[in-house]
């Protein structure tokens, strides 16, 4: 069977940017902690909330990596100073990764009732008309 990519199709010029930003999307995880909701909250504009309950601020980090958005949480396990009779809530540590688009700009992240907001905005870029002019050759 042969693989379609985007090059194959001689009217899409310069998508292969496209065709690897999908397979990366396909390749990150699944995971499904910590579990978390995308809401758009303007015609330009997202919210990313994660449920981080038992995680404070300096147990996370926000970054964007190669248009990536990248959200970690680990947790100090201070279990060697305490003596548990059961541990049902897990110390654990996670990743999430997000693609962003072309234009996509990380706002502010705000932490609140355990949950972790993380506001996008989307740049639209204006509409260029370009005339070429055709010389003799």
């Amino acid at each position: 069977m042969t693989k379609l990519t985007l090059g194959s199709y001689p009217h899409m010029l310069g998508f292969e940017q496209l065709e690897r930003l999908l397979e990366r999307t396909a390749k990150s995880g699944n995971e499904g902690y910590p579990p978390f909701n995308i809401e758009q909250t303007s015609d330009h504009s997202y919210r990313i909330t994660l449920a981080v309950a038992g995680f404070g601020e300096e147990d996370l980090s926000i970054t964007v990596e190669d248009r990536q958005l990248v959200i970690r949480g680990r947790q100090r396990d201070d279990g060697h100073e305490r003596v548990f009779l059961h541990r049902g809530i897990a110390a654990r540590q996670f990743q999430r990764s997000f693609v962003l688009a072309d234009g996509v700009e990380v706002g502010e992240a705000v932490m609140e009732n355990g949950l972790l907001h993380v506001d996008l905005t989307m740049q639209r870029p204006e509409t260029v008309v370009q005339t070429i002019n055709i010389r003799k050759g």
